[in-house]
């Protein structure tokens, strides 16, 4: 069993900068990869990166690529997720999630945070 909580969202300006926490719970947390998703106000949720157990492998969808950082601490259990160049339309609820496997799928995430919320102004 693994609870996540995230933190660190908030409001920012466009083109500004926020970096993301997720804190992990058990002691097998070097075992999972860990994603990040999000999800707009009446859109479905989406890809934003993911990174390998042991941080060798890091994926990112099209849309962050060369904006958002994932790094992960596993002596912390704690993975970031780093935006800069925020847009407006980063705008979401961030949520990350831990699997066994080292995935861009949403349904084969395990286990999920509650969210938090990343709001872009102009």
């Amino acid at each position: 069993q693994v609870q996540l909580v995230e933190s660190g969202g908030g409001l920012v300006q466009a083109g500004g900068s926020l970096r993301l926490s997720c804190a992990a719970s058990g002691r097998t947390f070097s075992s999972y990869a860990m994603g990040w998703f999000r999800q707009a106000p009446g859109k479905e949720r989406e890809f934003v990166g993911t990174i390998s157990s042991n941080g060798g492998r890091v994926l990112y969808a099209d849309s962050v690529k060369g904006r958002f950082t994932i790094t992960r601490d596993n002596a912390k259990h704690t993975v970031y997720l780093q935006m800069n160049s925020l847009k407006l339309e980063d705008t979401a609820v961030y949520y990350c999630a831990a699997d066994v496997l080292f995935t861009v799928v949403a349904a084969r995430y395990d286990y999920w945070g509650q969210g938090t919320q990343v709001t872009v102004s102009s």
